[in-house]
């Protein structure tokens, strides 16, 4: 694939690095010559000198024959300009990383529509999220987030004498918003028919709206797990994120920030169920007052990796249950299990798994395994003169397929049976690795059809 990425950093170069390493062709467009320089001696690329925010830069990169141009700068505004001017171009996709959560907040207006940019990608976000999946469920369940964020994935275990075990599913009275995708058990995963009937122990995977996934997944519970107790070591843009994902999440959180003006920031942002103590993370007394050696969970989230890891030892010290932290250096993740860090997340791995998982030709925009790989969730570009544009959902056979959601100009929503897909669409696609071959040629433009 052809690809362009504006800005020379340390997330361009290391995108850069691993997409050569994939062998893509890559330029690389950044005002800073030296490090051009220095990227060219280390990596097969090209390179460009120049504003991703000029045409000229751009035309000169190539971009007008890119399958993906990524601008990732350290200035969110110049990232979605270049990324914008990308796509106007003639670039196939674009992504732009964003560092300010209003460009991520749908409420106002939606920046990724307004400035057609195919993706909006925040370090800050995408880090805590996955600090989150962690939390609620460590190493058992996934959790995904697709179409501009309003269609999330989970999977969820059927417990003994749960309200939906020993039920067919068309008992089951689901909420439009939310679909059953997969039925997974030791022996086999399916996308069941309403007649199936969920068995205690069975891995259930849910697709649907965020705040509708967490009033079904009660169904599948006995009761309602006890609440966990979570510290947060700093309140920048990860931490931030992360209490906000948690807050209604059956969490007590706790956030220490060091800087009172934040703290009075986070107090407005956050609900009231999360604590917000102006406290130095870094000093052991400030920790032991904020009780972290009574966390189920203490995470270690400021700026800087020493400190994360240093305060990550000392909540092990004090009796923390389990200890996460960012660390951004790779050459640290040798030494961490040794230190009594349970959990370490790199931004920089997260944002290039974000992207690994666009690298996909034709329709399929991007695709992510679920169910320990049986089955794959897709988003897909819904093209003129695709087949499955020319009836109402309900006159295909999908095999072992389910259309998850539409994401439309005006709305993201979970289809009906009498829905139709029109060209421009991007739409959430459940199938199993048996059917991927069916489903895929639904999406296919015929050759005859193709510009």
């Amino acid at each position: 694939m052809n690809i362009v990425i504006v800005g020379a950093g340390t997330v361009g170069a290391s995108l850069a690095q691993q997409l050569c390493e994939k062998q893509h062709n890559v330029c690389l467009v950044d005002l800073e010559e030296s490090a051009l320089r220095d990227l060219e001696e280390q990596l097969d690329l090209q390179t460009v000198c120049g504003s991703g925010c000029e045409v000229p830069a751009l035309f000169q990169s190539g971009v007008m024959n890119a399958d993906l141009c990524l601008a990732v700068t350290d200035n969110g505004a110049v990232n979605l300009v270049s990324a914008s001017l990308a796509k106007a171009l003639g670039g196939r996709r674009s992504v732009a990383r964003v560092f300010d959560d209003a460009f991520l907040d749908h409420s106002t207006i939606d920046y990724q529509r307004h400035f057609r940019v195919d993706r909006l990608l925040s370090l800050e976000s995408l880090t805590a999220l996955e600090l989150a999946k962690q939390i609620r469920m460590p190493g058992l369940f996934a959790v995904e987030n697709f179409a501009r964020g309003e269609v999330a994935v989970q999977e969820v275990v059927a417990e003994d004498d749960a309200q939906a075990v020993g039920l067919p599913l068309k008992e089951l009275k689901l909420p439009r918003e939310v679909r059953i995708g997969l039925i997974s058990n030791d022996e086999q995963s399916v996308i069941p028919g309403g007649d199936a009937i969920i068995r205690s122990g069975d891995r259930v995977t849910l697709l649907g709206e965020r705040n509708a996934l967490e009033d079904v997944k009660r169904l599948f519970e006995h009761k309602a797990p006890p609440r966990i107790s979570v510290i947060i070591g700093g309140g920048g843009q990860v931490g931030y994120n992360l209490a906000r994902h948690l807050q209604k999440r059956r969490c007590n959180v706790t956030l220490m920030e060091s800087d009172p003006r934040r703290c009075h920031y986070l107090s407005e942002k956050l609900d009231e169920a999360v604590t917000v103590l102006h406290a130095d993370v870094t000093r052991r007394s400030k920790m032991e007052e904020a009780r972290v050696g009574k966390a189920d969970v203490f995470v270690a989230a400021t700026g800087h990796d020493e400190d994360n890891i240093v305060c990550g030892v000392e909540a092990r010290e004090l009796g923390s249950r389990r200890i996460l932290s960012i660390v951004r250096r790779p050459d640290y993740a040798n030494v961490l299990e040794k230190l009594g860090i349970d959990l370490a997340v790199s931004p920089r791995e997260v944002m290039e798994h974000q992207i690994l998982g666009m690298l996909q030709s034709g329709p399929i925009l991007t695709r992510s395994t679920v169910a320990d790989g049986d089955a794959e969730i897709w988003e897909v570009e819904v093209q003129a003169s695709a087949p499955i544009t020319r009836a109402a959902l309900r006159e295909f056979d999908l095999g072992h397929a389910l259309i998850a959601a539409i994401d439309r100009e005006e709305y993201v929503r979970v289809p009906g049976a009498d829905d139709e897909l029109i060209a421009g669409d991007t739409v959430v696609v459940l199938v199993q690795k048996d059917n991927i071959k069916h489903v895929a040629g639904l999406f296919d433009v015929p050759r005859k059809h193709r510009p």
